[in-house]
């Protein structure tokens, strides 16, 4: 399913080759993951389904009144749990989002909170480019967040956590004020060993034309408006292309956007496509073009790494993690010519140089094997659970 079940269903059956291992989740998960461990038994692996105290169970799935109810049966089940069975640690894994609790943190046992994200935000000078729409989904988004720091339980999750992992710097800054100590900065993403070893043999795409590739749900904080206005302004060879993969609300804005650029014939917008034909068209392009204006994942650039392909995104969010100069271009976005301009710069250093194609490919490719692969996740997870059972971190007050 990728993204959050993805991270929590991968990360959970890494930890279980080294760890026994019990999780909670909700009983709406069950068919899907028994139907699955009945072809693939791990004996390591116990699962756990509860969901919210009875009263409470008519509220709407993944929202966070929904997510508070599921968090006091998962806490009672928990509990419950511990008369029987020795836990060493707990660790939440996964709503990753820095401004809900988890009532877990309550237990008498160190607690690992994430990687948790969502402190990240658009820069404010950005916000002139989207629509109303657009603007008012980020005050209330930003509106959900300062309202969450408020409650006491997220403070009391923050404190009583023997580490805390934040997927970027930004929801570091947001967290450092509820009161969590031991925090650590580190991307929720990760790819399998399959899915690692498949991109991997992405073959690299004919020299010309050169094309850049975006993959995304159209958003408006996604920045293919950016994209777009940066491939218009750059020097680029006549044939050059820049292809969309993804649909959404704002698919009509960009292509109204490119026709207006003079590119509409040079830009095409393929619609959402299932994940193997998406893959596909990666293949067919030199470099990924991630314009994006808070994401906490990013888990596009992880798969355009491991097939080679350099990232060009901004020095934002979880793509700031998890790209290096190695690998592509981090472009500051302080405000939006500035940022069109290097973005177009970066897609001109590109096209004219292949042997910077290859050299960029290759290091990303190295990079997500030994950084961003699951089984490397998991081995440094469990080093970091024997630490915190050698150190015996007592919960705070």
């Amino acid at each position: 399913m990728g993204s959050e079940p993805g991270v929590g269903w991968h990360l959970v059956q890494e930890l279980a080759k080294h760890h026994q291992v019990w999780v909670l989740t909700r009983r709406s998960n069950r068919d899907a993951i028994e139907a699955e461990l009945a072809q693939v038994p791990v004996p390591t692996l116990t699962f756990l389904y509860c969901d919210p105290p009875p009263p409470l169970r008519w509220l709407p799935p993944a929202q966070v009144p929904h997510y508070y109810g599921w968090q006091i049966g998962a806490y009672y089940a928990a509990k419950t749990l511990l008369k029987s069975v020795d836990i060493d640690v707990i660790h939440h894994v996964t709503y990753v989002r820095y401004s809900t609790p988890s009532f877990l943190a309550l237990l008498p046992v160190p607690f690992v909170w994430g990687p948790v994200g969502g402190g990240e935000m658009a820069p404010k000078s950005f916000w002139g480019d989207f629509s109303r729409r657009g603007q008012v989904y980020e005050v209330l988004r930003s509106l959900v967040h300062r309202v969450g720091e408020l409650d006491p339980f997220t403070a009391m999750t923050a404190r009583r956590s023997a580490l805390v992992k934040a997927t970027t710097p930004d929801t570091a800054r947001r967290l450092r004020p509820l009161g969590a100590s031991n925090l650590q900065i580190e991307s929720e993403s990760g790819l399998s060993a399959d899915e690692i070893e498949r991109l991997a043999q992405c073959p690299a795409p004919a020299p010309a034309p050169v094309r850049f590739i975006s993959m995304a749900r159209l958003l408006h904080w996604k920045g293919l408006h950016l994209g777009l206005r940066a491939f218009a302004a750059a020097q680029l060879p006549p044939d050059a292309e820049y292809w969309i993969v993804g649909d959404g609300p704002e698919r009509a804005n960009l292509q109204a956007l490119a026709e207006q650029l003079d590119i509409a014939e040079r830009v095409k917008f393929w619609g959402r496509l299932p994940r193997a034909e998406t893959l596909h068209q990666l293949g067919q392009c030199h470099a990924l073009v991630h314009a994006s204006l808070h994401d906490s994942g990013g888990w596009v650039c992880l798969e355009a790494m491991a097939a080679g392909r350099p990232v060009i995104c901004l020095d934002l969010g979880g793509p700031s993690v998890q790209v290096t100069a190695e690998t592509g271009f981090k472009i500051p976005a302080q405000a939006p010519e500035p940022t069109i301009q290097e973005l177009a710069a970066a897609m001109e250093k590109l096209a004219a140089n292949p042997a910077l194609l290859a050299q960029m490919g290759a290091a990303g490719q190295r990079r997500v094997q030994q950084h961003f692969s699951w089984q490397a996740r998991g081995q440094e997870l469990g080093q970091q659970y024997a630490a915190l059972c050698r150190e015996v971190v007592p919960c705070a007050s």
